[in-house]
């Protein structure tokens, strides 16, 4: 009898099947693991705002995962690297090393908005920078402390609160021009009420004077809330997301309230300097992916408010040119310059 031929065979054929099923699954990661130069000793990523905050969390979670993957033998070290609002860390990793050593984790703020309110801002973020992926994105939030009184548990009562007593009338936001910067202008020139903006350098010396009683109000991604709100130290007046935040579902939204042009959702993003090799940014993107599927940076990420994304660098690249025209009108309504 002769013997049945591979092609025939089921046992062969099922394992024939398995390998072909296995390999798109394998060889990227074998790819990227022989690539010359990869992977490197260890990567720096940098972000603009203080440790303790949603930036800094979202940095120390995807860093700690980055060891023994095909962009880095360890685990990454964080620099927090504050001042300008965000752009000395923006200027740091646009002028080092384009070996994927060094990367840059910044909310789209610093990339989307900054353009228009600049006239002469030292970076390009499309020319000078790779979007390697999307991290994580949030909801910002309206909270207030104990300058304002328990009664007011609305963004109508502030309003009503802040026409009645104009002196205290402030909000504090991580940076100027920043994306919760602008949700407190329009909130001012939706209801024509005139409310004083206090820049801080991060959310967390911000949220410090709001439940110390020296800031009436701070808008600001809502995971840097939500301790203190559940503390009982600051209120929650809402939310700026499309649906009510799970991490506080009794909060409404400023839509629900009846300020629809507060409805905002932004990203935490990834960048490499832009002459980065597109392998390098591929090894990153890849290594960044499989970090946001990891239990332990999903559960810490819930503490503070923000929820995994992931994607392709074209994905990112994509929606940071859909947040530069979506946000260039909205800077010249508002009227704000770095000048101003």
């Amino acid at each position: 009898m002769n013997k049945p031929s591979n092609a025939t065979h089921p046992t062969l054929n099922r394992r024939t099947a398995m390998q072909a099923l296995t390999l798109p699954v394998l060889s990227p990661w074998a790819a990227l693991a022989q690539t010359a130069g990869l992977p490197i000793e260890q990567v720096k990523i940098v972000n603009g705002f203080p440790a303790g905050g949603t930036a800094d969390a979202t940095s120390r979670r995807i860093g700690d995962k980055l060891a023994g993957t095909p962009l880095s033998k360890n685990s990454a070290v964080v620099e927090n690297k504050t001042g300008a609002a965000g752009r000395i860390a923006i200027d740091t990793v646009k002028n080092g090393p384009a070996d994927g050593s060094s990367l840059l984790l910044t909310p789209y703020s610093m990339m989307a908005i900054y353009p228009h309110i600049y006239k002469t801002l030292s970076y390009d973020p499309i020319k000078d920078f790779a979007p390697v992926c999307m991290a994580s994105s949030m909801s910002h939030g309206l909270a207030v402390g104990p300058m304002v009184p328990a009664t007011v548990k609305t963004v109508k009562d502030f309003v009503a609160w802040c026409k009645a007593n104009p002196k205290q009338a402030n909000y504090g936001s991580p940076a100027a021009g920043s994306t919760p910067h602008f949700l407190g202008a329009l909130l001012s020139l939706d209801t024509g009420v005139e409310m004083q903006h206090v820049p801080y350098r991060g959310s967390v010396p911000g949220v410090t004077d709001v439940i110390g009683g020296q800031l009436a109000a701070m808008f600001t991604p809502h995971g840097d809330f939500l301790a203190n709100h559940r503390a009982g130290k600051i209120r929650i007046l809402a939310t700026s997301g499309k649906k009510r935040s799970p991490f506080v579902p009794e909060v409404a939204t400023f839509a629900e309230q009846g300020f629809s042009d507060l409805t905002v959702e932004e990203w935490f993003g990834f960048f490499a300097p832009a002459k980065t090799p597109a392998n390098v940014v591929s090894a990153a993107n890849a290594a960044i992916n499989l970090a946001i599927k990891d239990k332990g940076v999903v559960d810490a990420w819930a503490t503070q408010g923000l929820v995994p994304l992931g994607g392709s660098s074209e994905d990112m690249a994509a929606d940071l040119k859909k947040q530069l025209a979506f946000w260039g009108p909205i800077v010249k309504r508002i009227g704000f310059t770095a000048e101003s």
